[in-house]
């Protein structure tokens, strides 16, 4: 990751270019935003003079059931901050205004993403997941450091449109490619015409587009962005992720981040992870080692390798998310760490200044802020601890004996309950927040019956 870190695209609107498109007719939309759970913009659209006469200044607020609700946005019990019994009050949204930007796909609107605190001013809703990056931001600020990161996300493409395949129960769904169109330029350009609009659209908001490439699966593509910030990727990740699916229905198309949508390769999010000096200095190289990294760096790795199967929660978040993780199909199952090596869950790229550690484990399904923070939650850990490095991965990590990432929801839940580093990291009420997240979706999931169940039990049993 080299410095100084260039930013591409337009920079982010200001208030007084904002109050001038709107008196000019050129915006009349505000939409204001936090990241709930799910990793999903949840918020108002406010009309243009509204936002500036009133909103600007004093503010907005929503439900704190927003914080505390499964895929379906239905309410559902064990949330101590947010329940029928405390009267699902309001969380005031904290506007961020240094995220002021151009929406994708939507001319005449702009967004502000925000943070969330307490009417009662008490303070931060502490399990907001933006909130919870910015506390792993401040807790490696107190140590000298800032983290910087990038995530590519991998989604698949079909000629359906979201109506139709909802109708349809996602079965017999069409993908915009017919095969394996991996690094095909041929095969991009079957769909070009709503990758480029993605990478134009992202570009405008304000993003560092770099490139679009073919994958594996049928229909699947992925679109990099430039490396920033922690803060700023997470949230570009967000827009990003929304406005693709809003490009992709203009076309009469659908597209999904899904970790696994059929028996194919999944959709991935490997994210990657440095950090610098608060001053900008290189800490993770050292041109006087042999292997290039310093201690600092090896510290680092080790806490998050470390830490993987206890917070493995923060990057698999859904039941699906671990029917990703099969031998030989370039998503990890062993906790190891290799030098450029992709049958890790942990990789090693770069070198001086870029140097960095790419964690291969979570997928498209991936809440970004909760991620980023559990990496630098557990880095920050092994830096700590002065932890050492166990030997490096020079093979097939799927036949190697290693521990194994855990191989379903419940098995991550019950590490994430019982861990001690996460509670010391990300506080008990954090911990226990998320705790319940996985048993509503555990709750949910073992109550439904599945196709599979139909298909091998209607007749046969």
């Amino acid at each position: 990751m080299p410095s100084p870190i260039h930013h591409g695209g337009p920079p982010q609107l200001s208030v007084d270019q904002l109050r001038a498109a709107v008196l000019a007719n050129e915006v009349d939309t505000v939409i204001v935003a936090f990241t709930d759970m799910q990793g999903r913009l949840q918020g108002k659209r406010l009309h243009g003079h509204f936002f500036l006469e009133h909103v600007l200044d004093h503010g907005t607020e929503g439900c704190n059931y927003l914080l505390a609700v499964d895929v379906d946005m239905n309410t559902v019990d064990g949330y101590a901050m947010s329940s029928w019994e405390r009267g699902y009050g309001d969380m005031f949204f904290e506007m961020d205004l240094s995220t002021l930007r151009r929406t994708p796909g939507h001319p005449n609107c702009v967004t502000i993403q925000s943070d969330l605190t307490w009417l009662d001013d008490s303070g931060e809703v502490a399990q907001s997941p933006r909130t919870i990056l910015k506390r792993q931001i401040a807790a490696a600020e107190e140590e000298g450091y800032a983290g910087y990161a990038g995530t590519e996300l991998e989604f698949m493409l079909f000629e359906d449109s979201y109506e139709s395949a909802w109708d349809r129960r996602y079965q017999g769904l069409t993908g915009a490619n017919r095969y394996n169109v991996d690094y095909s330029i041929l095969g991009g350009s079957r769909v070009e015409s709503v990758l480029r609009e993605i990478r134009n659209e992202m570009y405008a908001a304000g993003m560092t587009v770099e490139s679009a490439k073919g994958e594996c699966n049928f229909g699947q593509h992925e679109i990099g962005f430039l490396f920033d910030e922690v803060l700023r990727t997470c949230d570009n990740h967000t827009i990003y992720k929304t406005g693709a699916k809003e490009i992709a229905a203009r076309h009469g198309q659908s597209l999904t981040f899904m970790a696994k949508f059929d028996e194919r390769e999944g959709n991935s999010c490997h994210i990657h992870l440095s950090l610098r000096g608060t001053d900008g200095a290189v800490v993770f190289a050292d041109d006087g080692r042999e292997d290039g990294r310093s201690d600092l760096f090896d510290h680092f790795l080790a806490g998050v390798l470390a830490t993987m199967r206890e917070l493995c929660y923060f990057y698999a978040p859904n039941i699906n998310s671990y029917k990703r993780f099969q031998p030989g199909s370039f998503a990890p199952t062993a906790v190891a760490w290799g030098m450029d090596n992709r049958t890790c869950a942990l990789r090693v790229v770069g070198h001086g200044g870029g140097l960095r550690v790419e964690n291969r484990v979570p997928g498209g399904d991936v809440n970004p802020y909760l991620a980023v923070a559990a990496m630098m939650a557990g880095g920050l850990h092994g830096i700590r601890e002065a932890l050492p490095l166990p030997p490096v991965c020079e093979g097939n990590a799927y036949v190697g004996d290693y521990e194994h990432v855990p191989t379903t929801l419940a098995e991550a839940r019950d590490l994430l309950a019982a861990s001690a580093i996460a509670r010391k990291a990300l506080g008990d009420d954090v911990v226990d927040h998320y705790v319940n997240a996985a048993d509503v979706e555990l709750a949910a999931y073992n109550s439904a019956v599945t196709d599979w169940e139909r298909v091998r039990g209607f007749e046969r049993l």
